[in-house]
């Protein structure tokens, strides 16, 4: 197993519209955010990493590419590293509209996020794909630390799957833009410590 797996939210995505992008191509990275993703290469530079994995979309390829970049390694994508598809139900949709057109959901996917109906991926669905992900980058590593992109849920997902909390609680304490959690594998999985820009 990895020593360590660094697991990055994407950066702030360029959306004046505050549009729900979901897997929607052509939403990359702010002024703000392209900033984010130098501070989290600062951050994470100084680390052992060997692989930096990412999400397919192009708002994690543009953050992990300064990461990458920093460190002399090339950007692995992993397809299992992508948005949770529930947003899909909601893309091009703009996060005002929601209520209105697909009354309900967003309030349920605020209350009770482990039971909608109405997501083409179940909660527990996306943790499975996760922490699937998480286990299988971190075998083809063996030693060092590795980083791998996604997107808010599944980062968090992910945060709560390997270590045994609750996926109710998926809504609580939820990853900032470019922010990094490090996780160490083992019996169980634990977090060690989080960072993010804003620190």
């Amino acid at each position: 197993m990895a020593s360590r797996i660094h697991l990055v939210r994407h950066a702030e995505v360029h959306n004046p519209d505050h549009v729900v992008y979901a897997s929607l191509p052509g939403f990359g990275l702010s002024e703000l955010g392209r900033g984010q993703a130098k501070a989290a290469s600062r951050y994470l530079g100084s680390q052992p990493i060997v692989a930096v994995w990412s999400s397919p979309l192009q708002r994690a390829l543009e953050t992990a590419s300064p990461i990458a970049a920093r460190l002399g390694l090339p950007v692995k994508v992993d397809p299992e590293l992508t948005e949770w598809r529930l947003s899909d139900v909601w893309a091009g949709l703009r996060w005002e509209e929601i209520p209105v057109v697909r009354p309900g959901e967003l309030e349920a996917y605020l209350e009770h996020p482990d039971r909608l109906p109405f997501s083409a991926e179940p909660l527990e669905e996306l943790a499975v794909r996760m922490r699937s992900a998480l286990e299988r980058v971190s075998g083809l590593h063996p030693e060092g630390d590795v980083v791998v992109v996604s997107h808010q849920d599944p980062v968090q997902v992910a945060r709560l799957a390997i270590t045994g909390t609750p996926l109710s609680q998926l809504n609580v304490d939820k990853p900032e833009h470019a922010s990094v959690a490090t996780i160490k594998p083992g019996t169980p999985w634990r977090e060690e410590v989080r960072w993010s820009p804003s620190q």
